[in-house]
């Protein structure tokens, strides 16, 4: 579904992607783990061109992916991403948040796009909110909401940058539980995270990023009960210490 070939990344003089080698197949749930300024963002936004890359190749669903112009709208529209901040149209009502895109990008009919988010928003937990406007909710009803919009557009694969880090610790397991169900549907998930109990129950694998590179490309038991590089070990002794 996902595959990276050779890709590079500068920010200036930083070296910020080197080499980075990764395919990801359909339905797999991948967690990105590694310190801060390790690259786990860089690269999940590099997966929808959010970031640019200096050399290599990235393609979905086997269509390289277009540096500009409308085929990179088209392919960049299966690609669902959910941020650290929830990025919804405060002056929309959730509902509206919901139904925008498939009738912009995907031209979906007003109807159908209304039924679409009504769905979406009750497998989410909000639906009571559809006629409320952002700034009523809570962080974790919100980034709920920010889910049901990215699967409005039927999305092949979904992209989470810490999107638990800017919630409040009680928020953060109900937008867990929303990805959980996710990756248990056969969504094909890249979460980068710092929630170590979600990598361990939801993921399929993981991958160890320190800078720049991929330092292990492994299970969850394995990564997490038998590391195999100094960095990583290093990386969950500082967790397990807190």
């Amino acid at each position: 579904m996902i595959d990276m070939r050779s890709v590079d990344k500068h920010f200036g003089d930083l070296h910020v992607l080197r080499d980075i080698d990764l395919q990801v197949p359909t339905g797999q749930v991948l967690v990105l783990l590694g310190p801060s300024g390790s690259g786990k963002s860089t690269l999940c936004r590099t997966i929808n061109r959010l970031e640019t890359i200096d050399s290599g190749t990235i393609s979905i669903d086997g269509t390289q992916m277009p540096r500009e112009g409308k085929d990179l709208a088209r392919l960049r529209a299966d690609v669902g991403m959910v941020f650290q901040q929830f990025n919804l149209f405060a002056h929309k009502t959730v509902l509206q948040n919901v139904m925008l895109a498939p009738m912009k990008v995907r031209g979906t009919d007003k109807a159908t796009a209304r039924a679409r988010a009504h769905e979406l928003l009750a497998r989410v937990g909000v639906e009571n909110q559809a006629e409320k406007y952002p700034a009523q909710l809570s962080g974790g009803q919100q980034q709920r909401v920010a889910i049901a919009r990215s699967l409005a557009m039927g999305p092949k694969v979904m992209l989470f940058d810490e999107p638990t880090s800017a919630l409040d610790p009680e928020m953060v397991n109900e937008v867990l539980e929303v990805m959980v169900e996710l990756a248990g549907e056969g969504m094909t998930m890249i979460v980068v995270t710092h929630e170590m109990g979600f990598a361990r129950r939801a993921a399929d694998r993981v991958i160890f990023m320190a800078d720049g590179a991929i330092v292990e490309d492994t299970t969850p038991d394995e990564f997490f009960d038998s590391p195999r590089s100094d960095r990583a070990r290093d990386f969950l002794s500082k967790i397990h210490g807190h």
